[in-house]
Formats: structure tokens, sequence, C-alpha cells
């Protein structure tokens, strides 16, 4: 009985990492688009785009790995890593990139070490 419980459970996690992929996917597209049509189109900020650019690769593609969750031996764990690495680095690289406050660009690579920390969780 324990052991269904714990299948339902992970099986919710896995079902609910693959929604938040979906919509963060759908995010990376629209933020995308904007920085393509409405960032590029602002002189001096070469910087802001450049890290915006970086922000929205790793965002998309960080989507889409949240879509291999249900594979992993942790699910939770897992799509809590991905998910967290990409507030942490991408969310932080897009408001830099709109605002020019470098004051949370420090807490970018705390960002990539979840992402890192996610893919190692997906791996073992």
């Amino acid at each position: 009985m324990a052991s269904s419980n714990q299948q339902a459970r992970m099986a919710r996690h896995s079902r609910m990492f693959v929604r938040i992929g979906g919509f963060s996917g759908f995010a990376a597209i629209v933020l995308g688009a904007y920085g393509a049509h409405v960032l590029k189109l602002r002189s001096g900020i070469e910087h802001e785009i450049t890290t915006f650019d970086s922000a929205n690769k790793y965002h998309l593609i960080h989507s889409l790995a949240l879509l291999a969750v249900p594979m992993s031996k942790n699910p939770l764990l897992t799509g809590s890593l991905m998910t967290a690495g990409i507030i942490g680095f991408c969310g932080v690289g897009y408001f830099y990139s709109f605002t020019s406050d470098p004051t949370p660009v420090k807490l970018m690579p705390v960002g990539g070490v979840l992402l890192m920390a996610g893919w190692l969780s997906l791996a073992l």
C-alpha cells in the first residue's frame, strides 16, 4: 500500500514538472520574440542583449529538459533543481536585461549551479 501511495505521489510530481516545462517553454518563446523584436531595437545595451540571449537559450533548453523529469529516479528533486535554476539563472538574466540593474547578477552563478545539479540528478 505504501509503495502504491509513493508511486502516485511520484506520478503527480512528474506530471507537474511536465506542465511547468510546457509553460516555461511557452514563456521562453514569448520572451525570445520580445527580445528579437523589441529589446534588440534599443541602442547602448549590448551587454544586456548578450545576457538576454544567454538567459533565453538556457531557458528554452531547460524547459525541454523538464520534460525528461518523469524519467528521473527522483522527479521532485530533479524538477525542483531545474525549476529553481531556471528562475535563478534565466530570471535574473532577464531582469538585468530589462532593467540594466546589475545588483542581482551576482546570483546567476547560483542558478547555474542549480541547473548543473538538476542535470546530475537526472543522470544519477
